[in-house]
């Protein structure tokens, strides 16, 4: 292993800026563009993802929706923002409170809901979403339906970009752009 030297940051006046405890060699970004769009990772569904990380428990992505994806019912463990960019969606739960273009929603730890995008939408919907911690799905009967987390959905896009021949796919991977 090769000690890596600090050095001191300075402004491009040379004034000293704080030695960082975390020093990084470059941005972490993605252009959204050069990521491919993972088709169906869930029936409806296709995903772009941002940054997964783990260890963290946190998952963010762009999903592109088709007019009447649904997805269970389900809670999160954590806290979730979304974004929506176009398009429509809403909760079964809060059906006057349609999600449209420039919304911005933030879901406390503990939300349960059931989403889905309106069968009369006239186009795609395109959000984008930061996820803390996991969603539990259920059937409608109550029985446990399944778990989304990070490394559940780290699993899912590796597994279909491998099999699609779609990869690699270059989305930040917990404090590492790769």
């Amino acid at each position: 292993m090769t000690a890596r030297v600090l050095t001191q940051p300075t402004t491009t006046s040379g004034a000293p800026l704080p030695l960082p405890a975390l020093p990084q060699d470059k941005l972490l970004s993605v252009n959204i563009e050069q990521i491919p769009l993972i088709k169906d990772v869930f029936p409806g569904m296709h995903i772009r993802p941002l940054r997964l990380d783990p260890e963290r428990g946190e998952w963010v992505f762009m999903a592109v929706l088709e007019p009447g994806c649904t997805l269970p019912v389900h809670y999160h463990t954590g806290t979730a923002q979304v974004y929506t960019l176009s398009g429509c969606w809403k909760y079964r739960e809060y059906p006057d409170q349609p999600q449209t273009a420039g919304c911005y929603l933030y879901e406390p730890a503990g939300s349960a809901h059931t989403f889905y995008c309106p069968e009369d939408n006239t186009e795609d919907t395109v959000v984008i979403a930061w996820i803390e911690g996991a969603q539990v799905g259920f059937n409608e009967d109550g029985t446990f339906h399944g778990l989304n987390d990070a490394v559940s959905i780290q699993y899912a896009i590796e597994t279909l970009a491998a099999e699609r021949g779609i990869g690699p796919v270059g989305y930040i991977r917990g404090g590492s752009a790769e």
